[in-house]
């Protein structure tokens, strides 16, 4: 992925805050503030804000992505595997292929944070096609959700 041109060029990506989509959802609300198409599949950055006790994802891993998390306000549980840590504002973590990691909001306080997914899978669409579900009240099966997972590169610890 190096630029082999003699010469920089005029490639620069510029998003205004108002044109960044952003799903809504009752506890979370989920910026897309720079998805794969829009960095060229190198990575994805979403700014994931959390309302008091708004939980989260199940252990998981991803088998083609690897995601980091940067807190940015409050506290969010992270956990890497081995252990569930607090994470509060400057805290790090990053999780490479196939490792197994989660995140939720335990607090009475709102939480903060941007993940990170490189290269870009379209993480978008999964959240938006979870929205849906939720939004539609259809009620997946057992192996329905197992392949709405796996269609996006998700698999439970």
């Amino acid at each position: 992925m190096s630029y082999t041109g003699d010469g920089g060029e005029v490639s620069g990506v510029w998003r205004p805050v108002g044109g960044v989509e952003t799903i809504e959802r009752p506890l979370v609300r989920n910026r897309l503030v720079a998805p794969g198409d829009v960095t060229r599949g190198r990575f994805g950055l979403f700014d994931w804000r959390m309302g008091p006790r708004a939980g989260g994802p199940r252990p998981h891993f991803h088998r083609t992505f690897s995601e980091s998390f940067y807190v940015i306000s409050g506290a969010v549980r992270l956990y890497d595997g081995d252990k569930w840590v607090t994470g509060t504002p400057g805290d790090f973590l990053y999780v490479p292929e196939g490792g197994v990691h989660a995140f939720r909001n335990d607090t009475d306080e709102p939480a903060s944070m941007l993940i990170l997914f490189a290269p870009a899978p379209p993480r978008e669409k999964f959240f938006r096609e979870l929205a849906e579900i939720a939004d539609s009240g259809r009620e997946l099966s057992a192996q329905e959700w197992a392949q709405f997972y796996a269609r996006h590169d998700q698999y439970p610890a």
